[in-house]
């Protein structure tokens, strides 16, 4: 506990999505209605390594309630204990540049920063907090992965987006008969594949807390069209990985604190399931749309609760807290108890009790997979 801020900071870092305006309309507000006076940092902690702050009015924040993005920029490549900086020879050096920006905060008569983010976001706040720094954070992310929280603000137009988009692979699948492998975001976690997936009735749900088994899919594939279903909808997360294997890997970026850019599973998986059933298949990535777009209903009102609950621990003088949804009921964690970690898919999760239950096959060894592996090369001979 410490005393009440006069001047704050607002940072969107990490990735974009929609409900970020929401939450900087809902802090600016109530701030100036308190007596606050509000800075906007530009492009995440790179505005603080930069120096890039601006004076937010009422005005700035005005009509932005359904407006996707971010008005301050983001960027998910400026880690300050770890900032990847060009060197001469065309390679990169990583450096700390924590002390540039205490510097830059302290010039700026900062008492605190609103800080939105994920996982990445808030480990690199647990580390200038070391340094004295003083956040509250607000929990942002599509994939809802971040620690401690049950739901983050963007996860639910997420999976609006993706929803949508395996329900129209769903008319192009039946007319075609083919197996449509679509791959969303999600990073290590399977929450948003696991909720679109659902929403949508794919028939196959492939995530990464369960390696999957290309013959249990097969056989989930073979089974639907003995039942006179020609096709297959395949809803895949990017960190999913078959049995014993790796997830898989688009390319590295190294100039970015998480330099690890997952990709590839859909097309790895459409490709081997066309070898071993003899069905045309096809993938597609569904990417950046995921991130994009007007915020749903209940992701206004989701960010609009946690910018305000926000602004309840800054005028409380408790610092050093992350916003949090849990059992319904909004409250608040130590910063630092969510700092490099991730919230997983329980494999108990009553999501996937109910998807089992309906016959949706997570490329285990469940029954919702299909009987005998005898079926695969049966279905294959049949169909050539």
């Amino acid at each position: 506990m410490s005393g009440k801020p006069r001047r704050i900071g607002l940072l969107t870092g990490g990735g974009d999505c929609p409900g970020l305006n929401a939450v900087i309309r809902a802090v600016t507000k109530a701030a100036m209605g308190g007596g606050l006076e509000v800075i906007g940092i530009e492009d995440g902690y790179l505005g603080l390594i930069e120096n890039r702050l601006r004076p937010l009015s009422y005005s700035d924040v005005s009509g932005i309630l359904t407006q996707g993005g971010t008005i301050l920029g983001s960027s998910n490549k400026a880690n300050p204990s770890r900032y990847a900086v060009p060197t001469d020879d065309g390679h990169v050096e990583v450096r700390d540049v924590r002390d540039q920006v205490v510097e830059h905060y302290h010039r700026a008569g900062l008492d605190a920063i609103v800080v939105m983010g994920g996982d990445g976001t808030m480990s690199g706040a647990a580390r200038l907090i070391e340094r004295g720094l003083k956040f509250v954070g607000v929990p942002k992310t599509i994939d809802n992965d971040l620690w401690s929280t049950d739901i983050t603000f963007g996860h639910d137009t997420a999976v609006n987006t993706a929803s949508e988009a395996l329900d129209k692979v769903h008319t192009t699948a039946s007319s075609h008969h083919r197996l449509m492998v679509v791959e969303l975001m999600g990073r290590y976690a399977g929450w948003l594949a696991l909720r679109a997936g659902l929403a949508s009735g794919a028939d196959v749900i492939l995530i990464p807390e369960i390696p999957f088994d290309l013959e249990s899919i097969a056989r989930k594939c073979n089974s639907r069209r003995r039942g006179g279903k020609g096709f297959t909808i395949l809803a895949v997360g990017e960190g999913a990985k078959p049995v014993g294997g790796r997830q898989f890997v688009d390319r590295v970026d190294d100039t970015s604190p998480d330099p690890i850019r997952l990709g590839g599973v859909g097309r790895f998986v459409a490709e081997q399931l066309e070898k071993m059933t003899g069905v045309e298949s096809r993938s597609m990535v569904l990417g950046h749309v995921q991130r994009g777009g007007t915020p749903t209903p209940a992701d206004r009102i989701l960010a609009t609760q946690f910018g305000f609950h926000a602004f309840e621990l800054l005028m409380d003088g408790r610092y050093n807290r992350l916003v949090v949804s849990r059992d319904g009921q909004i409250g608040s964690v130590d910063i630092t108890e969510v700092a490099d970690k991730v919230r997983t898919v329980a494999l108990d999760h009553p999501l996937i009790r109910a998807a089992r239950a309906i016959g949706t096959c997570f490329g285990d060894e469940d029954p919702s997979c299909g009987q005998a592996k005898a079926d695969i090369a049966l279905s294959k001979t049949s169909h050539a």
